[in-house]
């Protein structure tokens, strides 16, 4: 059955013995298995992640049939899973057995899953969707945070340390717990201190650079290379991962030439596309032809020869590139 995190409050869990939580918003799985979970279900915990238990079912199979004096109920925790653990889970369900609680951590589902199907029809399980934050819950998490501090912050300032969080709670937990270790000496923050103790690098990934750039986002691939401290090593896998999606996008363009629909192709196309990064792609799509990403490929290919010949050179070089698609 699906439930909604914030109804797990109120509902007797303990009760339930196989839990899916899905979704990208990790912090939340987090909080809600910490916080909501953890307390109400069995105290004897063991984690894996599904290839331990694909590579090695008999893992598995020891941990729920041994019982020890001490160890009546155990809470076994399945962390990266996919449609290939659903089997396994079938079994252990339909085995009946007593004592074991099992909850699976995925990233995201797609409807058309088979591990998202089973739990959310299934009466014995619960199947927990988790979404992205948006503005407002993170704005909330901030003024929370604020209340019960006694600190005083402008909007301005909570903005700052929102879009550095990048829409995920648990990186503006991280940026919160600097700014309550700043606050023991002090009760007042200036934007200059809130920018220096926050750090958009850790939460940009090259992935998000390379698409800006691709889709000619300019201010917001200059802030990104702005925001980071790139080393010869780091140029080199920017270059890659702008490679791999430019043979995306190739791919994708050669599929429209049979089949117009880009919103089916973007979610047929293999491997996927995440949900979170199917706008940007369509918005390459529109932007370049199959001449100019074959054309583009060749160039990539040249300056990455160029930066592995002069590494000292390299930031500059691969800077000058990604703005210069961005244009």
């Amino acid at each position: 059955m699906i439930v909604k995190y914030f109804e797990l409050k109120n509902k007797k869990i303990d009760k339930n013995r196989f839990f899916l939580l899905y979704g990208n918003n990790k912090g939340l799985v987090e909080e809600v298995i910490n916080n909501i979970l953890k307390p109400a279900l069995p105290k004897n915990i063991y984690n894996y992640e599904e290839t331990e238990i694909i590579n090695n079912i008999d893992i598995i199979k020891e941990n729920i049939h041994n019982k020890s004096f001490f160890e009546q109920e155990k809470l076994i925790i399945i962390k990266r899973t996919s449609d290939k653990i659903l089997k396994i889970i079938e079994e252990i369900i339909n085995d009946d057995i007593e004592d074991i609680t099992i909850i699976l951590v995925s990233e995201t589902l797609e409807k058309k899953s088979k591990l998202r199907n089973f739990f959310e029809k299934n009466n014995k399980t619960i199947c927990i969707p988790f979404y992205e934050d948006n503005n407002q819950t993170l704005n909330s998490i901030v003024q929370n945070f604020l209340k019960k501090n006694e600190v005083k912050l402008s909007q301005q300032n909570i903005n700052i340390i929102i879009e550095r969080s990048r829409g995920d709670r648990r990186n503006l937990n991280n940026e919160l717990i600097k700014i309550e270790n700043l606050i023991k000496t002090r009760k007042i923050i200036n934007i200059n201190e809130i920018l220096k103790i926050t750090n958009l690098s850790e939460n940009y990934h090259v992935s998000e650079l390379v698409d800006n750039s691709l889709a000619k986002n300019k201010i917001k691939t200059l802030n990104i290379i702005n925001e980071n401290i790139f080393s010869s090593e780091d140029c080199v896998m920017i270059l890659r991962v702008f490679l791999t999606k430019l043979k995306r996008l190739l791919k994708i363009k050669s599929e429209q030439l049979k089949n117009d629909n880009i919103e089916k192709i973007i979610s047929t196309i293999k491997p996927p596309i995440f949900w979170k990064e199917k706008e940007i792609v369509k918005q390459q799509a529109k932007i370049w032809n199959l001449s100019n990403i074959q054309d583009l490929m060749i160039k990539t290919n040249r300056i990455e020869l160029l930066v592995k010949k002069n590494p000292s050179s390299s930031i500059f070089l691969v800077t000058d590139f990604l703005l210069e698609n961005a244009l």
